[in-house]
């Protein structure tokens, strides 16, 4: 369905009536009528978010999906019923800033060559420092972890201005503040819906950086995250998915002479931090790890045919976003804490 705007602002939401409450505000006030649509797309929801939405939001167009599809199907069954030249995945917990979209649209608009950029992202609780979730763009090291500029880890730095350098290349740009070329979404198949939720970001840009697209985060915008609105850091359902998840796009993504090592060394980083989640954090998490492991095995065979495909359609070159550091040992033994200190160590 078109309109006649570019731009279509679309917020998932899962039983989020206090989130759309106190953020919603923003996005209307902060966006252009003109230039972009809003949408909220219901993903199932039992508490109040309809009607919320019906009484105090009558204008926004919402989505009624008839339950609760995880983060990465809810979108890729919302976005298609969507038609304009860029989608924004925007979480219902974030708080976005006058003129937020401007710098992102008009970047994409002179860069055909960039699939997707993301916002400077800013703790909504401690707002003069970077959220967890994204901070100011993503990378990889060579086994998986993300970290981003502004995040590494549980270090989170204070914005102090070091990352205002303009659009810089990333490997992965935050679900939580995505913008994304329609063209590009739909080519690459969008969000793997069996993630359900955590890593379908990571794993869609990885997907677009091996066919030779960019990905950047524009300094220029800047948004505040709440972050950990549906499942907390302390849940074992979270250590699961995130597990699980990061070993299947390991699988989906790795290029060929690297998979067998590093899964060899996943398997033992994995086991090591399921007995450290088991001294520090009780049995819950530590079978989550192991569960996400069996799990990963169990469903390998449904994805043979999806990794041959994106090799098929890799274009070779190296991407520079995915460094061949550990970060483990970067953090831990070499005591790099922040993202400048790890690059350029």
């Amino acid at each position: 369905m078109s309109n006649g705007r570019r731009t279509a602002v679309v917020i998932l939401n899962w039983n989020g009536e206090t989130m759309l409450r106190r953020f919603l505000p923003s996005v209307v006030a902060n966006t252009p009528a003109a230039d972009a649509e809003i949408i909220v797309a219901d993903n199932g929801s039992t508490d109040g978010s309809r009607e919320l939405l019906a009484r105090e939001f009558p204008t926004i167009r919402t989505l009624v999906l008839p339950e609760n599809y995880g983060f990465a199907e809810g979108y890729n069954r919302a976005l298609a019923e969507v038609e304009a030249e860029y989608f924004v995945l925007l979480n219902s917990d974030v708080e976005v800033t006058p003129g937020w979209l401007a710098p992102l649209t008009a970047y994409m608009d002179t860069h055909p060559e960039v699939a997707a950029c993301q916002p400077k992202l800013l703790a909504e609780r401690e707002r003069g420092k970077f959220e967890y979730a994204g901070a100011a763009g993503g990378f990889l090291d060579r086994y998986g972890y993300p970290f981003c500029r502004g995040r590494v880890f549980d270090t989170v730095e204070a914005d102090e201005g070091q990352y205002d350098d303009g659009a810089h290349p990333v490997l992965w740009a935050t679900g939580a503040a995505l913008l994304i070329r329609r063209s590009d979404w739909r080519t690459a198949g969008g969000l793997d819906g069996k993630f359900f939720a955590h890593m379908e970001e990571i794993d869609l840009c990885w997907r677009l950086r091996c066919r030779g697209r960019g990905v950047v985060c524009v300094s220029e915008s800047k948004v505040f995250h709440v972050g950990g609105g549906t499942l907390n850091a302390g849940s074992p359902r979270k250590t699961y998915l995130n597990f699980r998840n990061n070993l299947l796009m390991l699988y989906k993504n790795l290029p060929e002479g690297e998979l067998n090592h590093v899964m060899r060394v996943r398997k033992l980083l994995d086991y090591i931090a399921a007995v450290k989640m088991l001294l520090t954090d009780g049995t819950n998490h530590a079978r989550a790890v192991l569960r996400a492991r069996r799990d990963f095995r169990r469903m390998l065979p449904e994805y043979e045919n999806v990794r041959a495909e994106n090799l098929r359609l890799a274009t070779g070159n190296s991407i520079p976003e995915r460094t061949r550091k550990c970060l483990l040992a970067e953090y831990y033994l070499r005591k790099h804490r922040t993202f400048p200190e790890i690059i350029g160590a």
